[in-house]
């Protein structure tokens, strides 16, 4: 796994990058497995004494499951938030997504658990995958081999794809990007088995966490063996087996899946779902309320994203390079952003805009502080998320009448709707965007023509390659390639392209991955019910026979082909029973997909205190100035692209359909300006070092509320109000956190030593051990952890 030599990793070790939790999402799911092993080998133990297996209703006695919380270091997960009950509680939305429902302060949040909006069908009814176990039969019948499914039905040769007539590259992209905005789900972060020791990248044994995926052994991604490695999505503390949930004990607890993210459309690929993510994207050094830049390349004195602190990352190097410079993968909101260069342009597009309005904001209220500036721009960037997805984007993809029918008309905020990202969403439905990406990457230069010094690419020449973003003239020409030229159509028997199906993430000649097999073994993973169960879940007709099937599928080879594999369509694996279905009108995705993303729209929307629209959110006159601005206008600000469509989402031709930027409406940012008062009585409040503070105002009233930075805590009182004697309280303080001092859970390994630091902490080895990629436990030269 050492991948500092030529910079050349494995598509699995790259997964495994793009896949690997941040801090908290990773120490969750370490806790969870820790927890989900104990009790399964306390099973066993009991099994072997009584000599009989433990029925699942024979429970281990609750004070017994709460010890094994506390000792996995689950217990802290799994207690609710704390809310802040401050005059910021209703202004600005948490980092984490919790408190968003006063009544279900979890609900949306970060790191907890993707909904169930069915019951998952695990083959032992607890954490056992469809397929795992090959004595069993659904319907009579095993089901098919994933990688069988991709060869027979998915895949499609790159020569063989039909254009999008209507939309262009960009809807692809937006898609992939709004998908990271709400849903991740990390992988086990071991990499052998837990009770064997085995390696899931060489095993061809079903053992946790390892699924591996079977193939023959003459298939074009292996060499000989008979499996492609695949590690199960953590679970989440206190499923699998028997839970705790806020504190009651449930008799069964089906294995959940975990969200790295908030739920929420909350721009969370530009700001992190968590305090620590945040706080490595910030520059506080700005008054300003800047993101932090990359302070080494720049794009015609236009930023680039920071570069990773994961170093050395595993991101591709360009082989011309001179000796010892590297490019790093960068560091956004969300892990994911180098894995291919359009999403990594469309992260960058972002952060330009966030750092744009928050400047023109400072300028139009030079009293506000860098928190207030920083918070008002957050808000402002994930309301212009908010429009693009569900005013320009979705209605393409779901049609007008699902729309209609599914999400409708806003009428407010509804506590009672939990917008929590829903496993078959994010495991299935959303996941239809893979059928429509090109095999081939553009780039055109400023009259939208090709460019000789910047040949097109196929995509895996992209894979996480940041280099060529930056060494091969950086945003301009990647996103005109992607305005002018059209996404791929997903056709019933063109899925997904081999870039996708032979070779996702090859950044050499050492192996590959397939995205379908790779989803259909996720789906499994996670316990989604088949086909039919969500036809009946959105009320659609169950499909019994072939001639049913021909109903819902045009091409009738597609569905013989299907029927060969599946022999009946309440096996089909539902992320590709929703992928063929016929179109709806006017839609890119048949009736099932539509109603699971509507539906999906409806909760984010509906289940949001701080939608863009709701009350008090916005005043009248700043969302009548949102709703001018467009994804057009974004890309005309933050760019040096001068024509654009007015709608990026459409296929539009140059130059007659494009327009001028000068004609591309925007917001004015004057319907933000804050008639600010200096208070007489009571001055400008205190500032603090490492900390910050936002005014806002509660019943008339003048107060302020403090904050501190991410590793440090407020001493003396948070909230001051002005009163007849001045400010009520004096301003408090921000102290260090001595992180090495928690107990429950220590942030370096028993191996190695804690060294507390201003606002963080490192943790050291001794030689010969040196540190793990975790930055967390001591290795030796055998990569084996010391304990």
């Amino acid at each position: 796994r050492n991948y500092q030599g030529k910079g050349i990793a494995t598509p699995t070790l790259l997964l495994a990058f793009s896949k690997f939790p941040e801090q908290e999402s990773q120490e969750i799911s370490q806790a969870a497995e820790r927890m989900e092993m104990s009790v399964q080998v306390l099973k066993q133990k009991v099994c072997q004494k009584h000599k009989r297996s433990l029925h699942p209703a024979d429970l281990l006695s609750a004070d017994l499951l709460t010890l094994i919380a506390n000792i996995s270091g689950c217990l802290p997960y799994m207690l609710p938030p704390k809310c802040p009950n401050n005059c910021l509680a209703n202004k600005y939305r948490l980092i984490t997504g919790a408190c968003n429902n006063r009544k279900h302060p979890r609900w949306g949040a970060s790191n907890t658990a993707l909904a169930r909006w069915l019951p998952p069908a695990y083959e032992d009814g607890l954490s056992q995958p469809r397929g795992w176990d090959p004595s069993v039969q659904y319907n009579g019948v095993q089901l098919p081999m994933v990688r069988e499914v991709t060869k027979k039905i998915i895949h499609t040769s790159n020569e063989a794809v039909t254009e999008d007539n209507l939309y262009s590259d960009i809807i692809m992209v937006w898609g992939q990007y709004i998908d990271h905005d709400i849903a991740f789900t990390p992988q086990s972060t071991s990499r052998t088995t837990f009770l064997t020791g085995m390696d899931c990248q060489t095993t061809c044994e079903k053992e946790n966490p390892c699924f591996p995926i079977k193939v023959n052994a003459n298939d074009t991604l292996t060499t000989g063996v008979d499996c492609l490695p695949f590690y199960r999505s953590s679970p989440v503390c206190g499923t699998g087996d028997h839970g705790i949930l806020s504190g009651n004990l449930s008799a069964l607890n089906p294995r959940q899946q975990m969200n790295g993210l908030t739920s929420f459309l909350d721009a969370s690929t530009v700001y992190g779902s968590t305090p620590a993510i945040e706080n490595k994207l910030r520059n506080f050094t700005s008054k300003e309320g800047l993101l932090r830049v990359n302070v080494k390349y720049y794009d015609n004195h236009r930023e680039y994203l920071p570069f990773t602190d994961r170093i050395p990352s595993p991101c591709a190097q360009d082989s011309n390079a001179s000796e010892g410079e590297r490019i790093e993968c960068f560091m956004a909101g969300d892990s994911r952003s180098s894995e291919v260069t359009s999403l990594a342009a469309m992260h960058t597009l972002w952060l330009r805009e966030h750092n744009r309005l928050a400047r023109a904001l400072k300028n139009i209220n030079g009293h506000w502080t860098a928190e207030t500036v920083y918070q008002e721009t957050r808000k402002i960037v994930g309301a212009l998320h908010q429009i693009i997805t569900l005013r320009d984007y979705i209605p393409k993809i779901i049609g007008p009448d699902a729309f209609n029918l599914y999400i409708g008309l806003y009428t407010g905020y509804d506590p009672t709707m939990n917008p929590t990202v829903s496993n078959v969403f994010s495991t299935a439905a959303f996941r239809f965007g893979h059928a429509t990406i090109q095999p081939i990457v553009r780039r055109l230069n400023a009259q939208y023509l090709d460019d000789p010094q910047l040949p097109h690419l196929q995509l895996h020449e992209v894979f996480f390659s940041p280099w060529r973003l930056i060494k091969e003239g950086g945003l301009d020409p990647l996103l005109r390639g992607l305005l002018a030229h059209s996404a791929k159509l997903q056709v019933q028997d063109q899925l997904l392209n081999e870039e996708l199906t032979e070779k996702l993430f090859v950044l050499s000649n050492n192996g590959s991955l397939d995205l379908a097999s790779l989803n259909l073994q996720r789906g499994r993973d996670h316990g989604l019910p088949g086909y039919n169960d969500w036809r009946e879940f959105c009320g659609l007709p169950k499909l019994e026979t072939q001639t049913d099937l021909n109903t819902v599928i045009m091409n009738h080879n597609v569905t013989e082909k299907i029927m060969e594999l599946y022999h009946n369509p309440s096996n089909i694996d539902v992320w590709l029973g929703g992928l063929v279905e016929d179109f709806l009108p006017g839609a890119r995705t048949g009736p099932l997909f539509a109603c699971i993303i509507g539906k999906q729209m409806k909760a984010l929307r509906d289940g949001d205190r701080f939608w863009w629209e709701n009350d008090n959110v916005f005043t009248e006159a700043q969302k009548h100035e949102l709703k001018k601005h467009s994804l057009s206008r974004v890309i005309c600000d933050n760019t040096g692209i001068s024509e654009v469509p007015a709608d990026v989402f459409q296929l539009e031709k140059f130059p007659q359909d494009f327009k001028h930027c000068d004609s591309i409406p925007g917001m004015d940012l004057e319907a933000w300006q804050d008639f600010y008062q200096e208070e007489e009585i009571c001055g400008t409040p205190k500032s603090v070092e490492n900390g910050d503070f936002v005014y806002c105002s509660e019943c008339g009233k003048s107060t302020v509320t403090y904050s501190c930075q991410y590793g440090f805590q407020l001493q003396g009182e948070e909230q001051l109000t002005c009163t007849s004697k001045g400010w009520n309280f004096k301003a408090p303080i921000c102290i260090d956190i001595n992180e090495c001092e928690n107990e429950i859970n220590p942030p370096c390994s028993p191996s190695a030593k804690c060294i507390n630091t201003k606002g963080s902490y490192k943790c050291l080895c001794t030689d010969p051990y040196k540190l793990a990629e975790d930055g967390r436990t001591c290795i030796g030269n055998a990569c084996e952890p010391t304990v």
